[in-house]
């Protein structure tokens, strides 16, 4: 790919840099970047997912949510308005500015959770959870744009991962604090409403951080100098080319939709975060109904999302070595077949509990994984805007999906669920599969002189 030049017409590329100007350029972007949007992220997973910690601890008695299907339509509600606004948010994301649009969404969304602390039915909590959804529908995408922007295409995995896998070990020990917080007895209100009501308060206070520690685009930043800001704007150019803003309209939008690579991550992304809110959602449950008690099937949640986070991480370096993405994506998908079976169909409770392990960090692994598969293989600030949006917006669908296929019938084995989410896993391979065909033949086609990929002469995929 050409290289960017500078004002003078002389090539600039990223080896007239010293070299630990450039490793302690993009460590300084790495720190100040990924662990305040993770952390809020991780309260997000937390808020999102601490409903099973709530059912649990009293709520399906003291609000009825253990009655017919209430739990799963309290959990598909959230989803309508996820789905929905995904591609919307993007479209105004960049306009306002990061900090303002981050911080304003965690501070709101921190109030509602406050205030599902005080509902006296299920369908007052499945309403908040619609309003839950309407913003955490805004977080993630944006998340997801904003750190790709930053980073050549080689060493983004290995930053979703780290933004992503931060908020599975918080989520992880939710279950340990949820417990802590649900033995709270007072002022006659329940422990499980001191749930919500604390992990509220707790992303309020992060939110406000957030105002003043996220940083913006690369083009619109204020924490790095201007040399600093240079070199990341000339990295990104010269990786792919679209260093530079292009606005995210309706007519590129109807334009995107065309690109068929872009439903096929979207579909991959959906499959994926089946397994990984089945997980999130029923595993205190199914733990429950294993003879567990409350207290020790929250506990045992923790450790599946630490040794996942660690696993995970792990996987993502190497994809990022040896630019490589699909490999990696069918050995998680893999990964995630073998723990739902052992988890769904092994009568021995012991075996179930280990395939949590291998499954979780199988699906959760996959999350970073397709969200750099699909920004690995696509360029322009638009297309990239528009593309995270409808894959995080599938995930919801997902989301939807794990909520009607887990019925309350079903429990505590929940199989014809598990047998959902591993058909979906398998499809996840399927997909890859398809992907790397067409991608090695039009990487030829390049190679050959014959073909541009994305608009960009010697733009190749990565497969």
């Amino acid at each position: 790919m050409d290289e960017k030049r500078s004002s003078a017409g002389s090539l600039i590329a990223e080896a007239d840099f010293d070299k630990e100007f450039v490793k302690r350029t993009i460590r300084k972007v790495d720190l100040r970047l990924l662990p305040i949007l993770g952390s809020i992220y991780a309260f997000s997973l937390i808020d999102r997912n601490n409903l099973s910690n709530a059912r649990v601890s009293g709520a399906d008695k003291e609000i009825q949510l253990g009655v017919g299907n209430h739990y799963s339509l309290a959990s598909l509600v959230f989803f309508i308005p996820y789905i929905i606004l995904e591609v919307p948010s993007n479209i105004i994301f960049r306009r306002v500015g990061a900090s303002l649009y981050l911080g304003t969404i965690g501070l709101l969304w921190g109030v509602i959770m406050i205030s599902m602390g005080f509902v006296k039915t299920w369908n007052q909590m499945a309403a908040l959870r619609g309003l839950l959804g309407i913003l955490e529908a805004r977080f993630f995408p944006a998340c997801i744009w904003l750190i790709s922007c930053w980073y050549k295409r080689a060493e983004v995995q290995v930053r979703l991962a780290s933004f992503y896998l931060v908020s599975i070990v918080a989520s992880a020990f939710s279950s340990i604090l949820a417990y802590g917080l649900s033995t709270i007895k007072a002022d006659h209100i329940s422990g499980w409403r001191w749930i919500l009501i604390i992990e509220g308060v707790m992303t309020c206070t992060l939110s406000l951080v957030g105002y003043l520690v996220i940083v913006d685009f690369p083009d619109k930043n204020k924490f790095l100098t201007k040399e600093e800001t240079d070199l990341i704007k000339i990295r990104v150019e010269n990786d792919r080319a679209d260093g530079e803003y292009d606005s995210l309209t309706l007519q590129k939008c109807f334009k995107y939709t065309c690109d068929l690579k872009l439903w096929s991550f979207a579909l991959a992304y959906l499959c994926t975060t089946t397994a990984t809110y089945a997980y999130g959602y029923f595993t205190p449950i199914i733990l429950i109904g294993l003879g567990f008690s409350v207290k020790n099937a929250q506990l045992l949640i923790a450790p599946t999302g630490i040794s996942a986070c660690f696993f995970a991480l792990g996987l993502s370096k190497l994809a990022d070595h040896y630019r490589l993405r699909g490999p990696v994506i069918v050995l998680q998908a893999l990964m995630a077949i073998t723990g739902l079976s052992m988890t769904g169909f092994h009568p021995n409770n012991s075996v179930r509990f280990a395939g949590a392990f291998i499954g979780v960090a199988g699906a959760q692994g996959n999350i970073p994984a397709l969200l750099a598969y699909q920004s690995n293989n696509i360029r322009g600030q638009s297309k990239r805007a528009f593309s995270s949006a409808i894959q995080v917006a599938f995930g919801g669908i997902g989301g939807i999906i794990t909520s009607l296929v887990y019925r309350q019938q079903d429990a505590p084995s929940y199989r014809p669920g598990i047998t959902v989410t591993i058909a979906l896993q398998g499809l996840i391979i399927l997909l890859v599969g398809l992907n790397s065909a067409w991608f090695i033949y039009c990487n030829r086609q390049v190679r050959r002189g014959g073909k541009v990929i994305e608009g960009q002469p010697g733009f190749l995929y990565i497969l």
